[in-house]
């Protein structure tokens, strides 16, 4: 039997302390490391759910990498490549891709009645994924997009809707302005949706279009396009995977073709991605401090509770105990504390996740930031980890209270009444 912790318990589960002064602070301690555990499962729970959610929605719009002609650099003005290339099937082969599309864009100005408005028109072919649009889909259905006719049906947000005060079925005129041309190119379409994804920045800029339309307004040829766009299944290879595809396109570049590059997401919106990861700064501040106001806690709670055992530790040391094994006991104590409060903390953390995750009753403004409730990204590895650098960090803070128990003499602590 492990004498050291059955003393321990024997501490832990003594009804008669519950009225002393140790008691407590021990429940102050207690209810400190429950709060720091529920704020850290928070923390990296809307930290970890909000980088998800942001960077999900911007890949919805522009997906993981793109394939592009070297001229066309950042302008939504793009210089055309063939649809047909040569080492495409081996792109398509590289492990980890899970989708390989085609799009063209176009700028272009939207003109009602009483507004007028700039916009990215987005071609789109056959092959679109349409998940992401569908997802978040506010009103509409998906329009089909085929080789020999134009289909006349766009796709445009509900912020933009709103603004030109248009609804489902409505016609709207665009005008394209063409460097050839002194006079602007106009085009009538159908609006056949609308979506919603509270990203400002793109809800106001992105017309989804048959991509025919931009062939037809460049005077491109029947299989040009401005790229294409690849969806990886894992955003943490992201990096490995661009160099894949970089490495397939040097080795297939021709002296008389189009010179091409790889470019990804992160890199096209650095801006955004820059901004997310500075998030994670605030995580390892919040853990860092939860962590140590939990370790003081217990380090102020221990050396109360040895101060009250004087008397039991001088018995112990009388008997023989040495004091790494007397240590021992107050440290088993302090697990039992730590764990009890853990247990409470996980329950408390978790469940106010889960309320969170199925009724979104903690709302967010999307003008700010780009979400219209707070999100949250449970992961277990997460919660295990919390709960082991919890208890790690805690005790290791606590070995060195604990020393004082070295200090105690069993003479003057026997005749102590």
């Amino acid at each position: 039997m492990n004498t050291n912790l059955y003393i321990a318990r024997r501490i832990f589960s003594a009804k008669e302390n519950r009225n002393n002064l140790s008691h407590r602070i021990v429940n102050i301690a207690l209810f400190g490391i429950v709060l720091g555990l529920v704020v850290l499962i928070l923390s990296v729970a809307i930290v970890t759910g909000y980088k998800t959610e942001v960077g999900r929605k911007v890949i919805g719009f522009g997906s993981h990498l793109h394939i592009v002609n070297l001229n066309s650099n950042q302008s939504y003005e793009t210089s055309p490549i063939s649809q047909d290339l040569p080492f495409l099937d081996d792109v398509k082969q590289i492990e980890g891709f899970r989708h390989v599309q085609i799009f063209a864009t176009k700028p272009g100005i939207i003109r009602t009645d009483d507004e007028i408005h700039g916009v990215v028109l987005k071609g789109i072919g056959p092959d679109f994924d349409w998940s992401f649009f569908q997802e978040n889909k506010v009103e509409g259905e998906p329009f089909h997009v085929q080789d020999t006719v134009r289909s006349n049906k766009v796709w445009i947000s509900k912020q933009m809707a709103d603004l030109l005060k248009l609804k489902l079925g409505d016609d709207l005129f665009m005008f394209f302005i063409l460097p050839t041309e002194s006079v602007p190119r106009q085009r009538k379409f159908e609006l056949a949706g609308i979506y919603k994804t509270s990203l400002e920045e793109f809800d106001r800029m992105f017309v989804l279009v048959d991509i025919n339309h931009i062939r037809r307004l460049n005077n491109w040829k029947n299989d040009e396009v401005s790229g294409f766009e690849i969806l990886v299944s894992d955003f943490r290879n992201i990096d490995d995977q661009e160099k894949a595809v970089h490495n397939l396109i040097l080795r297939n570049t021709t002296p008389d073709g189009p010179v091409l590059q790889v470019v990804s997401i992160k890199e096209k919106y650095r801006h955004i991605f820059d901004w997310l990861s500075l998030l994670d700064m605030n995580v390892w501040v919040i853990l860092i401090l939860m962590v140590l106001v939990a370790g003081f806690n217990m380090v102020s709670s221990l050396l109360v509770i040895i101060l009250e055992r004087t008397q039991m530790i001088g018995i112990l040391k009388a008997i023989g105990a040495r004091n790494w094994s007397i240590r021992k006991v107050f440290l088993y104590f302090s697990v039992m504390l730590i764990l009890k409060a853990l247990i409470w903390g996980n329950l408390l953390g978790v469940g106010i996740c889960l309320i969170q995750e199925y009724t979104h009753v903690l709302k967010l403004d999307p003008t700010s930031y780009y979400l219209e409730y707070v999100p949250i990204n449970l992961s277990i590895l997460h919660l295990v980890l919390l709960n082991v650098g919890t208890v790690v960090i805690t005790m290791l803070m606590l070995l060195l209270p604990s020393y004082f128990i070295t200090k105690v003499s069993p003479e003057k602590t026997i005749r102590f009444e």
